[in-house]
């Protein structure tokens, strides 16, 4: 692990020795951030890129690095940066991950980023925080925060809770920091509580895990010519660098006197925009934020390849950088798309950037007309992190784009780009912009669902999306909402549909009984809102009924049990290496659960480690209709509003410590459809901001 030892180095000496010695360094350090590395990501592959990116930021950075923080520090910060913006995705990487690897997918960024800083990567609370940009005491509550849902996802599968008083210093304790008196208060207190007791064991439990991940890198198959094959890219890098012309073609629209004169007539009397921008582009969605003077046409143009990117405008506000991308491939009949989270750095993307929040995901479009017209063009819009600042200069380093493959499954299938085909080279822009102000209004509406409070709280009218800011309460012990997905908002009898992949977690210092999150709709293209209704779509809900079901050996496989109005079987099957127990309830009708949360006990009380769990599950429409998950002939996004049904769950015992003696429900999960209209009052308007 990186601490602060004989190994520690100033930048003051790197900068002496030469760019050099971080890929020596980093060389030396590999396992340890191999591991970090394998936090966020499951490919080697992806996890080799990762250093290869640090490295080349580190080296072109360190020149103008002022700042007195530790070498290692500072080369951690950009490392789990890079993982942060690689991992953005989970969908990628859950289904190959198990045990904590896994669990960790499951945190927030904040909490994963303190987890790992702090004990995988063992920094002091004080550096962690620092890094994260928050407070010691904000950087504990992501501590704690974290530690809970990995207990309750590896460990314990949430069979027992402290008692809320007390959780707050368990991290203190364990660290050997509390007062005397304090310290006397808790321990007679745990010595009383047999909730706090486990707790707190589990507490120490997750953080020795952390903590010895050193010990597991053999598990992680770390490639034994890692750094070789970076050094390799490093070179090549380099020697690209050297041959490239410094100054970037820039191609800019030349019109002739008379047309200008024209132009200059149109803006003065305000009826030329809509003609001038039609005449000269073709992306409808563009032409709307040119004419509505939220973006300007840029069309930065780069060539590599074969392959002709042209940047044609960029608009941002609070929310994100949009950029409106076009790629030509002069040699061949292909189209290609740029993905922020993988071929795409932001070379100076640290110091310009919000890296606090995550960029919206906008899918293919191979739909649109513009994208039929010719086969080697395709049109498209990518999404980066918001500004920091008013302005800026975006330094953009493209080095991969994805081609489409038509009439293929795979290419309409939500980010499924592992198994197609991609174009390497280098593009590079430097990309000017400017932020666009957003108009917030206050609301003050509350609701109740299943009995539980929401409140909405804000309406943002932002140049690329509109929002809608609610909270949840989640103070009932016995049920929660998780998640409430609104259908649509209309805005003076305007109809706009929720962004099927903009509804977001807020994190905001607020009272801890209330959970707030943001739901994305189309831009509100010049219009003041006047009457606002939202329509409600679903909530996702928690029930916290449990049932402890034992696993009778005198009693003949498959044996039943009635739990939520359902009959579950549960099969127990046997050979000379496992034990495997097999949980299942392929009766979907009327059923109330789509899953529920378990855990297995073993003869002496504690929980079961099953060293392999499997599941199967399905996808059933709001019309009843069933999709298998590997059912080739549907697009997820064109179902109506679908649940996650779990069918079957496997778990494999080796140990014969560990084969369970009953299993502990704690609750299940469900979807509740809901039609209602919320008529948003506007209480007051807040200035316009960037």
């Amino acid at each position: 692990m990186i601490t602060a030892t004989a190994n520690s180095i100033s930048i003051a000496t790197i900068r002496r020795e030469g760019g050099d010695l971080i890929v020596d360094w980093l060389n030396q350090h590999q396992q340890s951030f191999y591991i970090l590395g394998s936090c966020y990501l499951s490919s080697p592959q992806q996890i080799e890129e990762i250093f290869y990116r640090t490295i080349l930021y580190a080296q072109k950075e360190l020149p103008r690095f002022k700042s007195k923080m530790r070498f290692e520090t500072w080369v951690t910060s950009i490392f789990v940066h890079n993982c942060r913006e690689v991992s953005r995705d989970k969908s990628k990487e859950s289904g190959a991950r198990q045990g904590i690897f896994k669990a960790l997918d499951q945190l927030q960024q904040d909490e994963k980023a303190a987890i790992v800083l702090t004990y995988v990567q063992r920094f002091t609370q004080e550096e962690a925080a620092y890094l994260l940009q928050v407070s010691v005491g904000k950087l504990k509550e992501l501590l704690t925060s974290g530690i809970q849902k990995l207990k309750n996802e590896v460990w314990s599968g949430s069979n027992f809770h402290g008692c809320m008083e007390y959780q707050k210093d368990y991290l203190d304790y364990l660290e050997q920091t509390m007062e005397r008196s304090k310290k006397i208060d808790l321990e007679v207190h745990i010595y009383g509580c047999q909730q706090c007791q486990e707790e707190l064991a589990a507490f120490q439990d997750v953080i020795s895990t952390l903590s010895n991940l050193t010990d597991r890198i053999e598990d992680l198959h770390m490639p034994t010519d890692l750094m070789e094959n970076i050094k390799e890219k490093l070179k090549e890098n380099e020697k690209y660098r050297q041959q490239k012309n410094k100054k970037r073609k820039r191609m800019g629209l030349v019109l002739g006197s008379a047309f200008a004169i024209l132009i200059g007539i149109g803006f003065i009397t305000g009826t030329f925009a809509n003609l001038y921008y039609s005449w000269t582009e073709e992306d409808p969605e563009l032409i709307s934020f040119l004419q509505q003077d939220l973006g300007q046409r840029l069309n930065l143009e780069a060539e590599n390849e074969g392959v002709k990117i042209t940047i044609k405008s960029v608009i941002a506000d609070d929310f994100q950088t949009l950029i409106f991308y076009e790629i030509e491939d002069t040699v061949e009949d292909s189209q290609y798309m740029m993905n922020y989270d993988n071929g795409m750095l932001v070379k100076n993307g640290f110091e310009i950037m919000n890296n606090s929040t995550y960029p919206r995901y906008y899918p293919p479009d191979l739909e649109s007309d513009v994208n039929n017209r010719e086969k080697n063009v395709y049109r498209g819009k990518v999404s980066m992190l918001p500004l920091n600042t008013d302005s800026a200069t975006i330094e953009i380093q493209i080095t991969g784009l994805y081609k489409l493959i038509r009439n293929s499954s795979e290419s309409q299938n939500f980010m499924g780009y592992e198994n197609i085909e991609n174009k390497t080279g280098e593009w590079n822009f430097e990309i000017p912009v400017t932020k666009k102000p957003s108009t917030v209004y206050t609301v003050d509406e509350v609701i109740e669902i299943e009995g539980i409070p929401i409140r909405f709280e804000k309406l943002t009218v932002a140049p690329t999306a509109t929002t809608i800011q609610f909270s949840i309460n989640h103070g009932l012990t016995e049920k929660r909402i998780n998640n409430l997905n609104l259908n649509n908002l209309e805005v003076n009898n305007k109809k706009m549909e929720a962004d099927m992949y903009g509804n977001s977690y807020v994190d905001l210092q607020q009272d801890v009984n209330w959970t707030t999150f943001q739901t994305h709709f189309d831009p509100l293209f010049g219009e003041k809102p006047k009457e606002v209704n939202v329509q409600l779509e679903s909530a996702n809900l928690t029930f916290d009924i449990k049932k402890t079901i034992e696993l009778d050996d005198n009693r003949e496989y498959p044996q039943t049990f009635e739990y939520a109005g359902s009959t579950i079987s549960i099969d127990k099957q046997e050979d000379e290496q496992s034990t495997n127990i097999i949980i299942s309830n392929r009766e979907l009708e009327n059923r109330a659960y789509e899953t529920f949360h378990y855990n297995f006990v073993n003869e002496y009380g504690g929980s079961s480690s099953a060293m392999e769990m499997n599941s199967e599950a399905v996808l059933v429409d709001k019309n009843g209709v069933t999709y298998e998950l590997n059912q080739p002939d549907f697009r997820y996004e064109e179902l109506e509003q679908p649940r996650y049904f779990t069918t079957v769950d496997s778990a494999k015992f080796y140990s014969e410590n560990d084969i369970p003696k009953k299993m502990e429900i704690y609750g299940y999960q469900t979807t509740k459809y809901l039609d209602d209209v919320v008529k948003l009052s506007l209480k007051s308007q807040i200035k316009e901001k960037k």
